[in-house]
């Protein structure tokens, strides 16, 4: 299991990941570019003391060429529901832009789609928040929540 972020904007966004990857022991990918720069001192900033594996992919190309198990695709264009789908443990769990979400490329290039189910007229979670509703229930189904 891991967990990437698809050119986030926000870079405390990125921190929250990082510090629910590190508390959950699943490593944390990053599709560039980002909508803030991405320093060794950014992230000290934003992720605290926190540390993640993190792995930088410089485009979609190159993350789509290092991939083992199903991408995930967390979208709100998605066509299973999240308490309907069936997670496996090497599945890769992927979310989109904040301010955009993922081009429809990558949308297609995903094996498996999933929302999160929200009020009616409400259009989304903050990305961390997806992030970790999305990651503990993946946890959870495969029985990788920490002991």
């Amino acid at each position: 299991m891991n967990v990437t972020l698809y050119q986030p904007d926000i870079a405390q966004n990125l921190g929250a990941a990082i510090r629910l990857c590190a508390c959950f022991g699943i490593p944390l990918g990053v599709i560039e570019p980002c909508g803030f720069p991405l320093s060794v001192k950014a992230l000290r900033r934003t992720a605290m003391d926190y540390e993640a594996e993190l792995t930088r992919h410089q485009s979609w190309a190159e993350f789509k060429n290092h991939r083992n198990g199903r991408i995930v695709l967390f979208t709100t264009k998605g066509a299973t529901r999240l308490p309907d789908f069936s997670f496996r443990p090497d599945d890769r769990l992927l979310f989109g832009r904040e301010s955009a979400g993922v081009p429809d490329d990558v949308h297609e290039a995903s094996d498996a789609k999933v929302i999160i189910p929200l009020a009616p007229d409400m259009r989304s979670f903050n990305l961390a928040t997806s992030v970790a509703i999305g990651l503990y229930e993946a946890l959870r189904q495969t029985n990788g929540l920490p002991q």
